[in-house]
């Protein structure tokens, strides 16, 4: 067993155009004042990272490093969830997330593809860098829109979405394997990979590939009724990536699971700061724990009640309650006789 880092703080939902949450230096002094001692970087964001720089120039690199060291912080992954989202759109898509892209590259789907592929690439490369061992991603979606069809979905459908999928996807696990990085991608609606299953069905495609990983984040299970707790059981090995985000599913005798189209705050399944949901975070760590997880637990903040900065200081020391340093000896050692060979044989009645 091996004792998780933490607590860490996903920057994403965080990083601003007003102080101090709109430059590298203030806002790691702004997370390490809430209690964190690392923080994920989302890619996209120039405000406080240069993508482009952290792939070309190792000097850069260190020198985000060391600005987080002066906070007393690590970087503990990079994301590009944004951009991975783009190596797969389905066209009904096209619109809603063509802002994700550069300008260069909207409206043109296979321009824009090349593009999130190239992106994803470098953000590995830029792991390298800095020294990471895990990336944070999303699969991006072909088959989504039908995953309730009605009419029934045309046999082969869902096969070659995921053919397809495992086609853009190979060449950057292949790149992640000589960076030395495991992609994880959250495991997460809206996703071809959304669930045990569909992952599997991408493994399978990708022919087991060592570098295709899970980011694991229970909210989202939550929300599918899905067991989360015999998800590390049966996951655990693929599980390099943890975030820290609490949900709750409520449902009444008007809406479920699919919410009805409400906001957030009116849908049966919403998410909540850690620790003001369903999730049984104490379950997590521990299965986590017995499995030997020894990555970061990181913050994501998304609630729909609590403002993000109250969310912030209180997941920080949320974690730091929940992480299990690991015992080093068994709880009834006190009590060992001692015994050798023989007196085991004695016990037995075999001498």
């Amino acid at each position: 067993m091996k004792t998780m880092k933490g607590p860490a703080l996903f920057l994403a939902q965080f990083a601003g155009d007003a102080a101090p949450f709109n430059s590298w230096g203030s806002i790691t002094k702004w997370a390490a004042d809430c209690g964190y001692v690392g923080v994920q970087v989302p890619s996209w964001d120039g405000r406080l990272f240069d993508l482009d720089k952290a792939a070309a120039s190792k000097d850069y690199c260190d020198e985000v490093k060391g600005v987080a060291a002066e906070a007393g912080l690590e970087v503990t992954e990079l994301s590009t969830h944004l951009q991975g989202q783009l190596v797969a759109v389905h066209p009904a898509y096209d619109t809603a997330f063509d802002g994700f892209a550069a300008p260069a590259v909207r409206g043109n789907p296979k321009a824009r593809a090349e593009w999130a592929v190239d992106q994803v690439k470098k953000a590995l490369t830029a792991s390298r860098n800095l020294g990471l061992t895990a990336h944070a991603t999303f699969s991006g979606a072909l088959a989504w829109p039908y995953l309730y069809p009605w009419p029934q979905r045309p046999a082969g459908l869902v096969e070659e979405a995921f053919d397809e999928l495992a086609r853009r996807w190979t060449p950057i696990l292949n790149h992640a394997e000589e960076m030395g990085v495991d992609v994880c991608y959250e495991i997460h609606p809206g996703e071809d990979l959304h669930d045990g299953v569909t992952f599997e069905m991408f493994l399978d495609r990708v022919k087991g590939h060592r570098r295709a990983n899970m980011l694991y984040d229970p909210s989202h299970y939550v929300l599918q009724h899905l067991d989360y707790l015999e998800h590390i059981d049966i996951y655990h090995d693929r599980i390099r990536m943890f975030h820290v985000k609490d949900a709750e599913l409520n449902p009444t005798g008007r809406q479920g699971v699919y919410g009805g189209f409400q906001s957030w705050v009116n849908r049966a399944g919403r998410f909540r700061s850690p620790g003001d949901g369903q999730v049984d975070f104490g379950g997590i760590f521990s299965k986590l724990t017995q499995y030997g997880y020894d990555g970061w637990a990181v913050v994501e903040w998304e609630c729909c009640l609590k403002h993000p900065e109250d969310g912030a200081r209180e997941g920080a020391a949320f974690v730091a309650a929940h992480i299990i340093r690991v015992t080093e000896k068994a709880f009834d050692d006190f009590a060992d006789a001692g015994t050798d060979r023989a007196a085991n044989r004695r016990m037995l009645g075999l001498d």
